[in-house]
């Protein structure tokens, strides 16, 4: 399951960087003045700052959801595992009344 939102993530990462940099190669190839381009340039990197904000934001929230359930999971599987090895100690304790 870690590894599918590792893998997901890391492909989303990958297609939006390639996005970016076709972006930025687009507009140096265009066929307009210097002074046009770089404003064109400066508008693509404001807009890309202000909504890579929002994505900080959403995969902070993502991770820290993930490993809260991941906690609870190893949590609940060191506790299950406690039990039982009591269980079975128990049925190795002699009873002290003998």
């Amino acid at each position: 399951m870690a590894e599918d939102n590792c893998n997901a993530g890391g492909v989303f990462m990958a297609f939006l960087a390639g996005g970016l940099i076709g972006a930025g190669l687009a507009l140096l190839y265009a066929p307009v003045a210097g002074q046009e381009a770089r404003v064109k340039i400066t508008d693509v990197v404001e807009d890309m700052k202000k909504k890579s904000e929002g994505w900080g934001v959403d995969i902070k929230k993502k991770v820290d959801s993930f490993m809260e359930e991941e906690k609870a999971v190893i949590k609940a599987a060191y506790d299950a595992g406690r039990d039982a090895m009591e269980k079975e100690k128990a049925k190795y304790v002699k009873p002290e009344s003998e």
